[in-house]
């Protein structure tokens, strides 16, 4: 009896060391495979991407300390509830809407909206001087090398279906012939230009003749969308898109300013990846 339950405990520490066992050490901090499967879970990349971006967080993480540089609960919320607003979503269908579309619990959406916060206050500690804002001719320049980038379907052929009873909506989706007549169906021609820019990229995203996942409606309702047909492709003017080129000219450079500081980070760092998830 005794010799079984030795033999238990050692299994059981033996299982326990297989899931938090470390598998990367950065300047003699842990990373474990743990962490490492959950980064690519949550991220949706290799073991390679995933190692890399654990390792950049991890350096991010201890420069954060260093410099003693902090984001509250009440940043993350504000952060949160104006993405929620922008969205014409309250915060909790906010919440049900990512978790929907991108799998993301509302833990781990805080977690990320938490990391890029930092990010930003890290980005302003780092850099030496401020970006330049892009003149006019690069701004074009990187108009007419994306404008690909920029090109959007005319419209969405769907039909919508609404109910406050989330568990008949999936019903109904799982057995299309079904038929709940508190479930309000609708044909509908969706102008890309008409409807907000979220629902105009989930709608981007869905499969043709297939329902959408189940998302919130912002109005207490739950909806899926049966995508009939998509109309056409429009590119949208330069005009249209100046803003939006010029945040992203300066996006990547904020980027590339943080990812030359970590590389040079990494490259002295004392780092040993020990094993990786098979």
């Amino acid at each position: 009896m005794y010799k079984i339950f030795l033999t238990l405990i050692f299994v059981a520490s033996l299982n326990a060391e297989l899931v938090s066992g470390i598998a990367i050490v950065v300047k003699g901090n842990p990373i474990t495979l743990y962490d490492l499967k959950e980064e690519m879970r949550m991220s949706g990349v290799s073991n390679e991407v995933a190692t890399n971006i654990l390792i950049r967080k991890k350096l991010e993480e201890l420069e954060v300390k260093e410099r003693k540089i902090s984001v509250t609960s009440a940043e993350v919320y504000d952060d949160i509830k104006k993405t929620a607003s922008a969205n014409k979503m309250s915060v909790s269908d906010f919440y049900e809407a990512v978790r929907t579309s991108n799998g993301l619990s509302s833990a781990e959406y805080k977690i990320k909206t938490k990391e890029k916060i930092l990010s930003q206050k890290l980005y302003s500690a780092i850099a030496y001087s401020s970006i330049s804002r892009p003149d006019e001719d690069e701004i074009k320049e990187y108009y007419k090398l994306h404008k690909q980038d920029f090109e959007h379907p005319a419209a969405f052929q769907v039909i919508s279906y609404t109910i406050k009873d989330k568990a008949k909506l999936l019903k109904k989706i799982n057995s299309p012939m079904s038929f709940f007549p508190e479930i309000k169906e609708e044909e509908k021609r969706l102008a890309y230009d008409k409807i907000s820019p979220e629902l105009a990229k989930f709608l981007e995203e869905a499969k043709l003749n297939n329902f959408t996942p189940i998302i919130p409606d912002g109005r207490g309702s739950f909806v899926s969308f049966y995508l009939k047909e998509v109309e056409g492709t429009q590119s949208k003017s330069y005009e249209d898109v100046k803003n939006r080129v010029i945040n992203l000219i300066m996006g990547s450079k904020r980027e590339q300013v943080l990812s030359d500081y970590f590389a040079r980070l990494r490259d002295n760092a004392d780092i040993k990846v020990i094993r990786e998830v098979k």
